[in-house]
């Protein structure tokens, strides 16, 4: 058990390291997946288009939001974008931030499938097989006494060799080197801009707004750092409060008995007293509390931090900036909540 916990600390303690490489882990994870996908294309006119479509978005959607499930920001920026006011002003930019952080790592597995399914070919093939130009790369002079439909039903069953019977107005081969070399030209250049966009988004962009981009990136940490700070105390101060109930239960169930069973004043009065006397351990985890000792003023003190947090200042003696900077900068968020739980 302390193995694990030491784990899930060290996963928290270094949560950006251990994201960058679930994204990777997921990128690779797309890409077997797809060279383990039995692709079948229908092979009918009209359902090689839908079924294309539904291989080429649907599995890029649900690892977008499986990355996203999978990233503990999620939640904290739902909590920050929902919560009233309060004390404490919410700024876009931080919420934009987080949210394009965890956007950019969410997006690397869905490209991956993209791009490995448009180099692949498979899917633009069944796709577009019914737009290949027979009147060019096929018999042109038979193909003005087909109709419509039956043209559409022939070429349809390009992507499928073994029902395919229309070699007599265009070869399988011309057909799908042809719609190959139009969707791995797609998948390149899919390749090519997707690179361009992360270069800019992760060098460009910081150049530009510098100053932003440093308060957004700072006070995005400090939102983190705070929750999981504020979530150690909660628990902190559940373990010392159920710690204390436990104890004065024993100590309580043992003055009962004792009183039950005892034969003199004398003995009775040593056992009250030494029932009332809490020990130093006792006395330890009362210091914990905080003075918070019912289960009415804990309820009230966890409504009173969501809906209005202390405000983002050490000091009355340091005065507060425009941005909501005090003095050299707010120091770590643990005595913001200590200073929090002790004053309530």
């Amino acid at each position: 058990m302390d193995k694990f916990r030491m784990i899930f600390q060290f996963l928290q303690s270094n949560q950006e390291s251990f994201m960058n490489g679930f994204c990777g882990i997921m990128a690779l994870a797309s890409a077997q997946m797809y060279s383990a996908f039995d692709f079948n294309c229908p092979c009918l006119p009209g359902y090689n288009a839908a079924y294309s479509t539904g291989i080429l978005l649907a599995p890029p959607l649900v690892l977008f939001l499986l990355g996203l499930v999978m990233n503990n920001n999620v939640s904290m920026l739902a909590e920050e974008w929902k919560r009233p006011q309060g004390r404490r002003a919410k700024d876009p930019a931080v919420l934009r931030y987080m949210f394009c952080s965890m956007a950019q790592r969410a997006l690397i597995a869905p490209a991956v499938w993209v791009a490995v399914t448009l180099l692949d070919g498979k899917c633009f093939l069944c796709a577009f097989c019914t737009a290949v130009p027979v009147a060019t790369l096929g018999n042109g002079s038979l193909v003005l006494g087909l109709p419509p439909p039956e043209l559409s039903r022939l070429l349809a069953r390009v992507p499928c060799p073994e029902i395919y019977d229309g070699d007599w107005l265009l070869a399988r081969e011309v057909a799908v080197r042809y719609l190959r070399c139009i969707s791995q030209a797609l998948g390149w250049s899919f390749v090519l801009l997707t690179t361009l966009l992360a270069f800019v988004v992760r060098s460009v962009r910081p150049c530009f707004t510098q100053a932003a981009f440093l308060k957004s990136k700072y006070w995005s940490h400090y939102i983190d750092i705070e929750r999981k700070l504020f979530d150690e105390t909660c628990t902190e101060h559940a373990k010392a409060f159920a710690k204390v109930c436990i104890q004065q239960f024993f100590e309580a169930m043992n003055h009962d008995l004792e009183l039950g069973h005892a034969h003199g004043v004398l003995a009775t009065a040593n056992t009250a007293s030494a029932a009332h006397s809490p020990s130093d351990g006792a006395e330890e985890e009362r210091g914990k509390l905080h003075g918070i000792t019912d289960q009415g003023t804990m309820n009230r003190l966890l409504t009173s931090w969501h809906k209005c947090k202390p405000p983002l200042r050490l000091g009355q003696e340091e005065p507060l900036m425009g941005n909501g900077w005090a003095g050299g900068g707010p120091r770590p968020p643990r005595k913001e909540v200590a200073t929090y739980f002790s004053k309530v």
